[in-house]
């Protein structure tokens, strides 16, 4: 029976596991989680009662701390950790596994190299032993697990491997599209939470509807730029992993990019807000990394270089919209 190995038991983690227990024919699931301690009150309450309340665990998710036990004669391995936590977790998944490899994360890794950091596919795919890949799109983790209509982008380094990857996720209320841009779709993934800080102030800020169309569109513009100095496709942001994520991040509730932009704007210090959250807003750290990658390849990047003042050099976030809008007008694309 095929095996799948997922590794990080947060609410992204446990959503897929509970999704992929409902396939017919179920594959054998192992859910790990980095503690012992999570591992058990997971294993014994059969909820993941942090990030997923009221969210049954199916009998057919085995799980465990044990990071052998979890890899062994594992056919696929899905990295449900954040970004930042990928390539130590994949050392240490290398160690005893050579399955192909899957994120979940999205963002940037930072690289000993300049420009010190770059999208995980280039660091990991020279490693790893077999093909790697990515699964991004507009998925908040509790409507996966609750079994509502959505849809995501795989791509990986082998086309074949991100259409039987598609083919596993597939479900009656999950669609799995394929694309051959992984650069596009990391990138996409990466730079949206960025964007979505600055919905959220925006939007706390008291600037209205027209002000949250604008952002995404001219943030859409920022992020294929960017995509496109990397060697991908701007046609795949027009997709799940680029404007249907987007608009997801930055208008949904659920979102914890939004949430921290919303926090700003009421002048709550990011310490006190990411203290606060409870989970990993990605976009902060993003933030940072789409600053070095648009300085060092020349990408004109304003949005973000707004959030990344407001978020590392205290810009106030009124302050860093009225700076975009006395910026000089240009043509829009460009």
């Amino acid at each position: 029976m095929e095996t799948i190995a997922i590794l990080g038991a947060g609410a992204w983690g446990t959503a897929l596991a509970i999704h992929l227990a409902r396939a017919h024919p179920a594959p054998a699931l192992r859910l790990w989680a980095r503690d012992a301690a999570e591992a058990r009150a997971l294993a014994s309450a059969r909820e993941n009662v942090r990030y997923l309340p009221g969210v049954a665990l199916p009998p057919a998710i085995a799980v465990g701390a044990a990071l052998p036990d979890m890899l062994a004669n594992a056919s696929l391995i899905l990295v449900a950790t954040p970004i930042g936590a990928l390539l130590d977790v994949a050392a240490a998944a290398r160690r005893l596994a050579s399955a192909p490899l899957f994120w979940l994360g999205k963002g940037f890794v930072t690289t000993e190299g300049p420009p010190g950091v770059a999208l995980a596919h280039r660091v990991l795919a020279p490693s790893w032993p077999s093909p790697v890949g990515v699964i991004s799109g507009p998925s908040f983790a509790g409507e996966v697990a609750r079994g509502l209509p959505t849809a995501v982008t795989v791509a990986a380094t082998d086309a074949g491997l991100a259409e039987a990857v598609a083919q596993r996720l597939r479900g009656e209320t999950f669609r799995a599209y394929v694309s051959d841009d992984l650069t596009g779709v990391e990138v996409g993934g990466a730079v949206k939470n960025v964007l979505a800080i600055a919905a959220g102030a925006s939007d706390g800020l008291g600037f209205g509807d027209n002000a949250r169309a604008a952002l995404i569109t001219r943030g859409l513009a920022e992020t294929g730029r960017l995509s496109a100095a990397l060697g991908g496709k701007r046609e795949t942001l027009m997709g799940l992993a680029g404007l249907g994520d987007l608009v997801l991040t930055c208008t949904g509730d659920l979102s914890r990019n939004r949430r921290v932009g919303l926090a700003l704007a009421r002048g709550r210090p990011l310490r006190a807000i990411l203290g606060e959250l409870g989970h990993v807003a990605e976009g902060v750290a993003a933030a940072r990394d789409v600053r070095v990658l648009a300085h060092a390849l020349g990408v004109d990047m304003p949005i973000c270089n707004a959030v990344f003042r407001v978020l590392y050099e205290d810009l106030q976030p009124r302050r860093a919209v009225e700076t975009l809008l006395a910026r000089e007008h240009g043509p829009e694309f460009h």
